[in-house]
């Protein structure tokens, strides 16, 4: 007799009809001890599995802190891929053919079904393998391997140092690794956008620039980061000049022929690349774009109805901007409003380097209020600290306006809150508030710091990366303010809104790219006619659209589950809805796809009733 979708009349009704009929399928509910033993073997082998890949991964050890190997890439070979399907093959069959989930206490029943879900959907999607860009202007390798060097491989001690030594030595068999995923991706139909060429070659030369590949002035950037840490350590300067010297030899010899294999694939596949950059051109796209926004949002909705979604609430938002049109006093159309926003001087910081400075200063104060405030928004927060950085100046070119890197799992590193400076006419100082907001404090930092930080949930679920979940928890972060008089500043709090128009226009623009044909232009000409935004950022964020199938779409439709979920809790809760203990569910279970989390929501108003 199976109860799962039964209310709970009907399961006593079924239960005494059961016990008095005496029928011999009586099914036994487990005792505390079998629940407490099979929970704790299933949490056992979560974290073994944590384990079993994060010694596959030396990457993610450093991002977490940890130093085992730390002398190691990732491997990003197809038969490695292999190695981890079939591990994931064995997981599922383990978990599936193993564990009595009848007999798992509330939260291992959660880890379970979670984990199981996880594992199914890596199956499945295997089948898109090669439906990704490993070289891009977002997050490709060209840019990644040197930026994971300079701001996660920390130095502090010769071992350190040799270590990273190694990983500059291993460029050279990993960028020529990529250059054949590239090539197999080419014989799949799986083609590189023209437009981001240019980018990626421009990052990859630019790496080769400087001391010791030519007789410049200038240092590389890895020499000058290397070189800088090294300064730092207790040892003698023969020591310190015998590893520099052994860093330029990698340097002149492995990375400058990784990234000569590199250049000379993309060069190659350059010349045959087309200007078509919607998912629907690689072979079954329509299928792979389905299957996408169902990742990323964790919902069923269609590339329609996330469409349609997305220009409702561009027209509702388009109504709150005139609202503050009216306040300012400002005379004449919505969009001259816009033009207003874009070119006027008193919004935009100097492009020099008091200017960037300036914003810089302003942005960290800005941090710095809101976590003098937020206990009246939270029960749990976060033990690591956040800092504001700006974007390195050899990534800042092709890097986004704002970005947050977690804090290491062992306290050694804090969240970063980075800002890009590169180009101060996309930093209008009306949006720095929504920005601070999103990315520190409310936002990315409550949320990821206080998952890594979670004490009585596996590992994995202190690192899984809903993108609806997390992202809508930044956006919804940029809104929680105005509820706490932050934004008084009219034109602060258009940017608010401008900043969520901007996520809404998301959903428009990338279904009309993947699933319209939309082409690059006109996507870039629907986010100038109908956001404050400058034309640079338009076409960033159309250009993101195009490498990052779906990703873009998680930010809005996060934001409106969660102030769904919010509002239904403040209605059934009435005087007893406190934001404190609402943002606890949402935090304290690490992230969450929205049907899960709407389950625990309304746990939570049930237990509260």
């Amino acid at each position: 007799m199976k109860f799962t979708h039964l209310s709970k009349h009907v399961l006593v009704s079924l239960l005494v009809t059961s016990m008095s009929c005496k029928t011999s399928t009586e099914e036994k509910l487990p005792s505390d001890e079998e629940i407490k033993k099979e929970s704790a073997k299933v949490n056992a082998f979560f974290q073994k599995q944590f384990e079993q890949s994060l010694d596959l991964h030396p990457m993610y050890q450093t991002y977490l802190g940890i130093k085992k190997d730390a002398d190691k890439w990732d491997d990003i070979s197809d038969s490695f891929l292999d190695k981890e399907l079939d591990l994931t093959k064995k997981a599922l069959k383990w978990i599936t053919d193993s564990v009595n989930s009848k007999a798992l206490d509330v939260n291992t029943k959660l880890s379970y079904d979670l984990f199981k879900q996880n594992l199914e959907n890596t199956i499945e999607d295997d089948k898109y393998r090669l439906y990704t860009y490993p070289v891009n202007q977002m997050h490709g390798a060209q840019a990644e391997i040197p930026a994971f060097l300079i701001n996660m491989h920390q130095i502090n001690s010769q071992k350190d140092a040799e270590d990273y030594i190694c990983r500059l030595e291993g460029i050279k068999p990993m960028f020529i690794q990529l250059s054949e995923n590239l090539k197999k991706r080419q014989d799949a139909g799986i083609m590189i956008p023209k437009f981001v060429f240019t980018k990626v070659l421009d990052d990859s030369k630019n790496l080769i620039k400087g001391q010791p590949f030519d007789n410049s002035n200038e240092k590389s950037t890895l020499l000058n980061d290397f070189e800088t840490k090294v300064a730092k350590l207790e040892l003698e300067a023969k020591e310190k000049q015998e590893l520099i010297d052994q860093a330029k030899k990698a340097l002149k010899e492995d990375v400058l022929a990784g990234y000569k294999a590199l250049i000379s694939t993309l060069e190659e596949q350059q010349n045959v690349a087309t200007t078509d950059d919607g998912a629907w051109k690689f072979p079954n796209g329509e299928a792979f774009y389905n299957n996408a926004l169902q990742r990323t949002t964790t919902t069923n909705l269609t590339a329609d109805e996330i469409h349609n979604i997305g220009l409702s609430e561009v027209k509702r938002i388009h109504s709150e901007m005139k609202e503050i049109m009216k306040k300012v006093g400002f005379k004449g159309t919505l969009q001259e409003f816009f033009q207003f926003m874009k070119t006027d001087k008193q919004f935009y910081f100097a492009a020099t380097d008091e200017g960037r400075k300036e914003y810089m200063d302003k942005a960290t104060d800005m941090i710095n209020t809101m976590k003098g405030r937020l206990d009246e928004l939270f029960i749990t927060k976060p033990k690591a600290d956040l800092q504001v950085k700006a974007v390195e100046a050899f990534r800042e070119k092709s890097a986004g306006k704002a970005f947050y890197q977690q804090p290491a799992i062992d306290g050694s590193r804090p969240g970063t809150y980075y800002a890009n400076m590169y180009d101060m006419a996309s930093m209008p100082s009306y949006q720095m508030e929504a920005l601070a907001y999103h990315e520190g404090i409310p936002g990315h930092h409550m949320q990821i710091a206080i998952a890594q930080e979670l004490k009585e949930v596996p590992m994995f679920r202190k690192f899984g990366r809903y993108t609806a979940y997390v992202e809508g928890w930044g956006l919804y972060s940029e809104f929680i303010p105005k509820e706490m008089g932050f934004y008084s500043d009219p034109y602060s709090d258009f940017g608010r809104l401008a900043m969520e128009l901007w996520r809404a226009c998301r959903l428009v623009v990338d279904t009309g790219i993947h699933s319209k044909k939309w082409t690059r232009e006109e996507g870039i000409k629907y986010y100038t006619d109908n956001t404050p935004n400058a034309e640079a950022d338009a076409v960033k964020m159309v250009e993101r659209h195009i490498v990052m199938p779906s990703q873009a779409t998680a930010y809005k439709i996060g934001m409106i589950k969660i102030i769904e979920l919010r509002e239904k809790a403040k209605k059934a809760l009435g005087d007893k809805f406190d934001i404190r203990k609402f943002h606890d569910v949402v935090l304290t279970n690490g992230p969450l796809p929205l049907d899960i989390l709407e389950n625990l929501v309304n746990k939570y108003i049930s237990s509260e009733k």
